[in-house]
């Protein structure tokens, strides 16, 4: 029995900040990038999955590390120690992408309800913003996680639906494996919407501030940017874990929603998907009603837990770069500015569905965007964790070096080679 206790001891302490950032990874914007690139290409991309998993654990287990030993948020110490122009640019750059997917996941979400339930859209927009914002703001941080982790689970829904398609094995399994490479315009950007939308901004910022949070609820730390927490090895091995955990739950479900989309809408050629809604509803005929069922609770369920973590990481970053007082375990009425954010880019994201402009439109140049724009922010990053004074002895070690400069290298190389292509 108590073998029992400690193993389910040790399986709970995976879900901690690095799967929840894993999970949102997955938002409907993701889902519909995702959905994209399995209706036009096929199997070929399924190889981006199987890629990008150790630089996405690596990026993000040194945003974790560094939070975890500084007590900061990731703005607050490269505010401090780096560049404030480069820091400034890519969090205004932060803020306005986070709106777009923000609006974006939201109308996925009113379209996937609609779907099952004739309810009008304004009500269900007021409804989801009503509820997040309640939630967020008013619920204690350690109630709220908790929240935030029963969510995550709604990723399973695109791994069983992966198999109630039929897919040609042989075929995914190769692709899987051996990158298909295409110098084409569509090809390289998809690409580099696709690292924009899994190695994402938004995300360095979130897990930073997270981890930081989980140090001020395990009284580690008083509060974000006081003092420098008591740490030992045990909570950077912990940090870690829940990390690869949820970067690998991330992973498996992207590559079960190309597959699935490349197995049902690419063979019977449906290219074109523009919301994750559509996508739900273009599988149906070819799928079955289950199969679109569970789709679709994935689309919502990922939203109300991405929706927070986009507008929490912008606030993070803004409020810090401002030194307002920060974080989620703070009550409202101590951390106005940082509650504010919530509130206004949350606002601005529902209105951004009622622009002229189709919001799909703008989430995939947005995440296009992150990923030509990821590269700065990630060579800071890179600097800080390999900095002594900051990291002390928690510094990175070889592996997460190399493979750091290796992602910064390609996605440089994509980036630039999509641009290139349009001159």
């Amino acid at each position: 029995m108590k073998q029992v206790k400690k193993i389910t001891k040790k399986i709970l302490k995976l879900f901690g900040p690095g799967f929840i950032s894993g999970a949102a990874d997955d938002d409907p914007s993701g889902i519909a990038t995702y959905s994209q690139t399995g209706a036009l290409f096929g199997y070929k991309q399924l190889w981006t999955a199987l890629f990008a998993f150790p630089f996405l654990t690596v990026v993000q287990e040194m945003c974790g590390r560094i939070g975890i030993v500084t007590g900061k948020g990731l703005a607050g110490v490269a505010k401090k120690h780096y560049s404030k122009p480069v820091l400034f640019f890519s969090v205004g750059l932060l803020f306005l992408v986070n709106i777009i997917n923000i609006g974006a996941n939201l109308g996925a979400m009113v379209s996937s309800i609609q779907l099952l339930i004739g309810i009008p859209t304004i009500i269900l927009f007021v409804s989801i913003v009503s509820v997040s914002l309640v939630l967020e703001i008013f619920i204690p941080y350690k109630t709220y996680s908790r929240y935030l982790k029963y969510l995550a689970f709604a990723l399973l829904a695109y791994i069983i639906t992966a198999f109630m398609v039929k897919q040609n094995w042989p075929k995914a399994l190769y692709f899987t494996v051996v990158p298909n490479i295409s110098f084409s315009k569509t090809y390289l950007l998809n690409i580099v919407a696709i690292l924009g939308t899994t190695i994402s901004p938004y995300l360095f910022f979130w897990q930073a501030g997270e981890e930081v949070e989980e140090e001020v609820i395990n009284h580690k730390i008083k509060g974000m940017g006081w003092g420098t927490p008591n740490i030992d090895i045990r909570d950077i091995r912990q940090m870690k874990n829940s990390t690869i955990a949820g970067m690998f739950f991330s992973c498996l479900a992207m590559y079960f929603i190309i597959l699935t989309t490349a197995s049902t809408l690419h063979v019977h050629g449906i290219e074109s998907i523009e919301t994750a809604s559509q996508a739900a509803e273009a599988i149906r005929p070819f799928a079955g009603n289950f199969t679109f069922l569970l789709f679709t609770l994935g689309i919502i369920g990922t939203g109300f837990l991405a929706n927070p973590v986009l507008a929490g990481s912008a606030s993070y970053a803004v409020s810090e770069c401002f030194g307002w007082k920060t974080g989620l375990y703070r009550k409202l009425k101590s951390a106005k500015g940082f509650y504010g954010i919530i509130i206004v880019v949350t606002v601005i994201g529902l209105l951004v569905n009622f622009s002229p402009i189709p919001p799909f439109k703008m989430l995939y140049y947005s995440a296009v965007l992150n990923g030509i724009c990821a590269p700065p922010l990630l060579i800071m990053i890179m600097y800080i964790s390999n900095n002594n004074k900051i990291m002390g002895k928690y510094t990175n070690g070889r592996f997460s070096n190399i493979l750091g400069w290796i992602i910064i290298a390609f996605m440089s190389v994509a980036a630039i080679g999509l641009i290139v292509s349009y001159l």
